[in-house]
């Protein structure tokens, strides 16, 4: 299982390095088309878009490497055990923001199908298929907060460099 869930977190990465690359692909073709006097419709959004998608695509793997902002002076504080207790109610308490997250942004994309929502700019994008990657990285999202409160519950420690952050803070 966990190599399963590393080798998920490596697709997602992935996933977010080539949404990153559209973004580039993106600004790039709207600069070379002003500069040669020609409009590609949807250029803007389709930046906006691969954007999103690089970001809900990046947060699943973003906390299993432990690179979101985690406050230590209260954490620091504490004993082992005390330490433990507040990592698994704070992860308990993301799981559930993450996973109300995930369930309505999948509603989202479910209705935009539903009703044939689409882009207000010109180029008519059918907006579920730019909203399914929020709705995917959000899921994942979710896997990734179940991964780390089993792995807390264990006993196992947070993947997080400590030393690292004290040289950070």
């Amino acid at each position: 299982m966990r190599r399963f869930l590393d080798g998920l977190y490596s697709a997602v990465e992935f996933l977010a390095a080539v949404s990153l690359i559209g973004v580039l692909v993106s600004v790039l073709l709207s600069i070379v088309s002003r500069q040669l006097s020609f409009h590609i419709s949807g250029l803007d959004a389709y930046a906006g878009y691969f954007m999103a998608s690089a970001g809900f695509f990046a947060l699943a793997s973003t906390l299993r490497h432990g690179e979101h902002i985690r406050v230590t002076v209260l954490i620091n504080a504490l004993s082992p055990a005390g330490q433990r207790r507040l990592d698994i109610g704070s992860i308990s308490v993301g799981l559930a923001v993450v996973a109300s997250l995930a369930f309505f942004s999948s509603k989202l994309v479910l209705d935009s199908w539903m009703f044939n929502d689409i882009s207000t700019s010109n180029d008519a994008t059918p907006l579920w298929i730019p909203q399914l990657s929020m709705a995917a990285g959000n899921i994942l999202f979710v896997i990734a907060f179940i991964d780390l409160l089993v792995a807390r519950i264990r006993g196992e420690a947070l993947m997080i460099d400590t030393q690292e952050l004290q040289r950070n803070e």
